[in-house]
């Protein structure tokens, strides 16, 4: 079967824009070829910076011919009707419809319609412009002729040529005729812009990734990967080194080259005084190249790694060496802010933290500060930290803000305040508080264990949640602007990795407290509301991600008053593990025969007549003995289970009360639920539902699904 290829040749594309925009061109075009029938056997897309290929193999040589059934209006419907539905079918009378009889709603018109086939190549030539002069680039730009005009074509930088061929291994493949913005198509592409500049006639696929391997031009951003990684590893090794690794920069690097050649650069061993974080960012920021260790002792090495876009002459010592004169003077930049800021002491400058905006509606970060230091001190008792040292590292935690490292590297925020609170003499624990009150900011991002950093690390994200939610910034869909997701789930890492016990609501209200009266335009109670549903909703797929049940999940979170975490956890866990063994499924079984009853005795009457099942059954009105039985076995069952509860030994409970899975068969073996005496029938409609009350005491159990 015919295979099709696209390359649309162009100035450098950003590195950053280059996956998604692989990924758009083979979503559009296959999407746009499924609208008309035409399913290809697979389809790929790559990137180079010059370059945007999609390759389509195992398509039809023609579409598919169609046949469709319209159904029309009844033969006795009004002319405006008839006619529109013979111009939507594009008939030109009644006499080409047919009419189509049905007993029950009359005779109704309808039409046959046959669409004949049309060659692929005729397809992608009429789907292929429109895609292109719409295509979804974040930034683009007009260039040539017309390039003031609004309609004129827009491309991510000016595009020089388009491949389009189409055809079957077999034969020569066709070119694919279309133009856009004055280019035709054609089956020629070019190599490395310096090593292979001249033109590469193309037939297909396989042909072309030869040749522009050929020509100094790796296509898959896969193996450019790679190839950077293998090289620089074994560069390293040959030099007694270690590479850093860095998987963001190694992506964006192969974004920059089209035919990766690693070298080795060095500079000054003097500037390894600077903090080793000051050394890595001033190298990947400014020459998007990667530092080195020693292997041993982890200490970084005054030699770095670079990717060059060529294969050099004299092997690349010309390349390296201006690198490392680029380097050496970023390093003396560092070096100059570094020693300016440790003249400062970070407290001296707290003040100009009251000019810098934390939100327009929520203060600066000076009036942060203060509430950070207030929530830090409530919190530091509840996780085992120093009240005074907590509050001391939150009053400092922002202070490197208006540093000048930090104004070159924002990156580096927290990290630059830890080496100058330690310069100045402040504790290691506040210190590293300073460092860590930012984390967790992702899932492979290290969770703080010191108290201190905890405490800190906590009141800074819920004083986010808080402050942003109180002024209606919740996240939307996929767009989360103040990270307000990645804050949830940094408090439920803590929390559960550090095994906390945080009274949730509790601390939202002193959160919000802390903030001066009006900053918030949500009442109280709904942005309670809305906090302990967004916690709940982050702990649900923090959960589901550890490999915990869904439902279980839901039968936990289905109890009221559910905003302590740790114990959430817990429960879950227990009910998992009590759900897998035989006392499990007799406590679900038993709970079941119960709830079912209820449920459909609930559906018969009213919500109001409903409730009268929730009050508490009447002993003396139990006759039968296995009644009495029940009555007395979830007695003793409910106090234990309440008892094991207190003390959050929720396999106990659960143990407890899967004891009564035989007095509740015995019950429904011997007793008829629904007897003709209303108020024995009542009395004994609330007993099943005192058994379901005391089994929501550790779940939801309505909520298991049945394995």
């Amino acid at each position: 079967m015919p295979d099709f290829l696209l390359e649309l040749f162009c100035e450098e594309i950003p590195a950053r824009m280059q996956a998604q925009a692989a990924l758009d061109l083979k979503r559009l075009v296959t999407d746009a070829l499924a609208e008309r029938n035409i399913f290809p056997d697979s389809a790929g897309s790559f990137v180079t910076p010059r370059r945007l290929t999609l390759h389509i193999a195992g398509l039809p040589a023609h579409q598919r011919a169609s046949r469709e059934l319209k159904k029309g209006p009844r033969v006795d419907a009004p002319a405006v009707a008839i006619q529109g539905f013979l111009k939507s079918a594009r008939l030109g009378s009644l006499a080409e419809a047919q009419i189509e009889k049905d007993p029950k709603k009359g005779d109704f018109y309808v039409a046959r319609i046959e669409r004949p086939g049309r060659d692929t190549a005729d397809m992608l030539a009429e789907i292929l412009p429109p895609i292109l002069k719409s295509f979804p680039w974040p930034k683009s730009m007009r260039w040539g002729e017309g390039s003031v005009l609004a309609d004129a074509f827009r491309w991510v930088r000016p595009l020089h040529a388009i491949l389009a061929t189409f055809g079957p291994e077999t034969e020569d493949p066709e070119i694919v005729p279309f133009s856009v913005a004055g280019i035709e198509t054609g089956n020629v592409t070019y190599g490395h812009r310096f090593l292979a500049p001249a033109p590469i006639r193309v037939r297909r696929f396989d042909d072309y990734v030869s040749a522009l391997e050929k020509a100094k031009v790796v296509l898959d951003p896969g193996r450019r990967q790679d190839i950077i990684r293998y090289d620089a590893r074994s560069l390293a090794y040959a030099h007694g080194l270690e590479l850093v690794e860095d998987d963001a920069l190694v992506a964006e690097v192969a974004g920059l080259v089209e035919w990766p050649v690693v070298l080795i650069g060095a500079f000054d061993a003097g500037y390894l005084a600077l903090p080793p974080e000051v050394i890595r960012a001033t190298i990947r920021t400014h020459q998007r190249c990667f530092v080195l260790r020693d292997a041993s002792s982890g200490a970084l090495a005054a030699k770095f790694a670079l990717v060059a876009n060529i294969a050099a002459p004299d092997g690349g010592a010309a390349i390296a060496a201006g690198n490392g004169r680029v380097v050496r003077a970023r390093l003396a930049d560092a070096q100059f802010f570094y020693e300016t800021d440790l003249q400062v002491k970070l407290e001296d400058r707290l003040p100009k933290l009251q000019g810098i905006v934390f939100h327009e509606k929520l203060g600066s970060q000076g009036e942060r500060v203060e509430r950070l230091v207030a929530l830090s001190r409530l919190l530091a008792p509840l996780v085992g930290a120093d009240g005074p040292a907590a509050a001391r590292a939150a009053r400092l935690c922002k202070a490197d803000l208006v540093s000048e490292m930090v104004g070159e590297f924002p990156e580096l925020q927290g990290s630059m305040g830890k080496y100058y609170a330690l310069a100045q003499g402040e504790v290691e624990n506040v210190a590293a508080a300073i460092e860590e009150h930012y984390k967790p900011q992702g899932s492979a991002d290290r969770v703080p264990t010191h108290p201190t950093s905890v405490a800190v690390a906590l009141a800074d994200k819920f004083d986010t949640l808080v402050g942003f939610f109180a002024i209606d910034e919740r996240p939307t869909g996929s767009k989360d602007p103040f990270a307000l997701r990645r804050a949830a789930l940094g408090i439920i890492r803590l929390v559960l990795e550090d095994e906390l016990r945080i009274p949730i609501r509790a601390v939202l209200e002193e959160a919000l407290a802390a903030y001066r009266p009006g900053k918030g335009v949500v009442p109280e109670n709904e942005l309670f509301a809305q906090l302990l549903s967004f916690f709940a909703d982050r702990l649900k797929g923090y959960l589901r991600d550890q490999g915990a049940r869904y439902d279980l999940i839901d039968a936990v979170f289905a109890l009221d008053g559910q905003d302590d975490l740790l114990p959430i956890v817990r429960r879950i866990e227990a009910l998992g593990r009590f759900l897998e063994a035989e006392a499990g499924a007799n406590l679900l079984v038993g709970y079941r025969r119960a709830a079912n009853i209820l449920r459909a005795e609930e559906k018969k009457v009213t919500l109001e007549e409903a409730r009268a099942y929730a009050v508490p059954f009447a002993r003396e009105r139990l006759v039968v003995p296995e009644e009495k039985t029940l009555a007395a076995a979830l007695a003793r069952a409910s106090a234990e289970a309440g008892a094991a509860i207190e003390v959050e030994d929720f396999a106990a409970a659960m143990r407890v009360l899967s004891r009564l899975r035989g007095p509740v068969d015995r019950f429904f073996e011997r007793v008829t639920v629904n007897a003709e005496d209303a108020e024995l029938r009542l009395n004994r409609l609330r007993l099943l539902s005192a058994l379901r009350d005391s089994v929501h005491r550790v779940a939801d159990f309505s909520k298991i699904v049945e394995p």
